[in-house]
């Protein structure tokens, strides 16, 4: 009977913690397909913690099981007319193993991604991508290619 007592004791004080506690980091999930040359696709996951204000990202190419990560670089805001809203061009980095070895930077405008590229650091290749908006996607199950 102890045992009961403490277990219920335990999903008591459960039930207690502050709500506010979780759900503090928002994940966004965008779906990209090439726009020339090779049928390229990847899934592009930013997150958001608002406490501390920290942010990162990562993107998984359709061929591959690995999730590259991304290092926030820097956001630029462009007013484009009074009364709507700012355009912004972010910048993230690539960083595989021990090195920075490229940078995508994302154009958007309220909720809307209007571009994406891609650039190899080594090659100087720059990719052009389009954020696919009929694509079924979300935090649980990520982009369904």
């Amino acid at each position: 009977m102890i045992g009961l007592k403490s277990s219920f004791a335990f999903i008591s004080a459960l039930l207690l913690i502050p709500l506010t506690a979780l759900g503090e980091v928002t994940t966004e999930v965008s779906c990209f397909r090439s726009l020339e040359g090779k049928n390229i696709n990847f899934e592009f996951r930013s997150y958001y913690d608002t406490v501390s204000r920290w942010s990162g990202a990562g993107v998984k190419y359709t061929k591959s099981r690995k999730v590259i990560p991304l290092v926030y670089r820097s956001v630029e805001e462009e007013v484009m007319a009074e009364g709507r809203p700012s355009q912004f061009t972010t910048t993230w980095v690539e960083v595989t193993e021990d090195s920075l070895t490229g940078e995508y930077e994302m154009v958007s405008q309220g909720a809307r991604i209007y571009g994406m590229t891609y650039t190899n650091y080594k090659s100087g290749k720059k990719y052009s991508f389009e954020q696919d908006i009929t694509m079924d996607a979300s935090p649980e199950t990520g982009c369904r290619w």
